[in-house]
């Protein structure tokens, strides 16, 4: 019998509150179906697809009932509740997953929708992970640059960007030097895609298109002038780091806003400081 998976059984015996299953008629490893989940109609012999599982005593228990992932799959579950030793996620059975501490990405909070890993823990009991989605996820989506997508936050990188998971199957990233600060695991969003890489995983950005947001990123730079009171201390030759920690942008959408400005004649750039030219 395999824990966490479906495992077709043999109805060996039914009592009152359920029935009990085995592999073979002869076979002394029995577990327990629940009477509420034994179909009408079967009898002794019969064959049963069940979902193994354990219940709050350690015991190992069938049921009729799917998860909405066995062990070795994924899936968005929804947190039902914080305790000391971790979340309780709602998998589609009746009891619910542990989500241990150790096995977070971040900080969850009841009413979160995240993609959670189902694995057998070291005291073979049936547990959750946020951990190690990526290499779960496909990467033969139907999509092309250019289409919009809904996709669900798994994971931040500062070394390459924000995972998500497009449709909550396929992979693609936010490229670091987009600002993400304002998203959490478990967000679902809508995206661009902005190109599909030769594994066929996916770029995929939050911004509209450079046109689409010159005007917005220039606002923005016009209100961060007005916080360092008429005077930013960098042009767009600072590196991208000033420049995407300060403002929040890309080198090249600051360049582009900044240009933007200056053509409009609302700043000025003289000694590596860009001017705001209008009042404030």
């Amino acid at each position: 019998m395999e824990l966490g998976k479906v495992n077709r059984l043999t109805l060996v015996k039914l009592v009152d509150f359920g029935a009990y299953l085995a592999e073979g008629t002869e076979d002394q490893e029995r577990v327990l179906l629940p009477a509420k989940q034994v179909p009408q109609g079967i009898g002794q012999g019969d064959s049963l697809d069940v979902f193994l599982y354990k219940d709050s005593s350690d015991r190992l228990i069938a049921t009729t009932a799917r998860p909405l992932a066995m062990v070795d799959q994924f899936a968005p579950m929804k947190v039902k509740e914080l305790t000391k030793i971790g979340a309780f996620l709602d998998w589609g059975l009746e009891k619910d997953l542990l989500l241990p501490y150790r096995q977070m990405l971040g900080r969850v909070e009841a009413g979160d929708q995240i993609l959670a890993r189902v694995y057998v823990d070291k005291s073979q009991r049936l547990a959750a992970s946020m951990k190690e989605i990526y290499p779960m996820l496909r990467s033969d989506s139907p999509y092309q640059a250019g289409d919009e997508v809904r996709a669900r936050v798994y994971e931040f990188s500062r070394d390459f960007g924000t995972f998500v998971a497009v449709d909550d199957i396929y992979s693609a990233m936010i490229p670091r030097h987009e600002d993400t600060r304002q998203l959490r695991i478990g967000d679902q969003i809508s995206c661009r895609v902005t190109g599909v890489k030769r594994d066929g995983k996916l770029d995929v950005s939050i911004r509209g298109k450079s046109y689409e947001t010159i005007g917005e990123d220039a606002e923005a730079i016009l209100r961060l002038l007005e916080s360092y009171a008429g005077v930013l201390p960098f042009t767009e030759k600072a590196s991208s780091e000033v420049i995407r920690r300060e403002t929040g942008l890309s080198k090249n959408a600051f360049k582009r806003a900044v240009g933007h400005l200056y053509k409009e004649g609302r700043v000025s750039i003289e000694d590596g400081k860009i001017r705001r030219t209008e009042k404030l």
